[in-house]
């Protein structure tokens, strides 16, 4: 299956949401690069469509450190649950 993505959040524009439900996903992994935009943007519209979240920190990237630090330190972790790709790899869930 491929959905096309055509805006910032992966839902906006396309029939992700659709598709996901479809197969009974309920959970979603988050990883990306722009955590200022792409992923924060995913993450807000996954949690309003009450969708399960886990953010793999190390996995994601931004322009400035610092913003990608404050957002998953700070902010992700009050959505989703926030690990290192190896942690989530070995099962560890904060």
């Amino acid at each position: 299956m491929v959905v096309v993505k055509r805006r910032a959040s992966a839902f906006s524009g396309s029939d992700l949401d659709v598709v996901l439900r479809a197969r009974g996903i309920d959970h979603l992994v988050l990883t990306g690069i722009a955590t200022s935009a792409v992923v924060l943007y995913t993450l807000c519209q996954a949690n309003d469509l009450d969708f399960g979240l886990t953010v793999l920190s190390d996995a994601c990237l931004d322009t400035d450190p610092e913003i990608h630090r404050v957002l998953v330190e700070r902010l992700f972790p009050q959505w989703a649950d926030v690990v290192g790709v190896d942690a989530w790899l070995k099962g560890i869930a904060p």
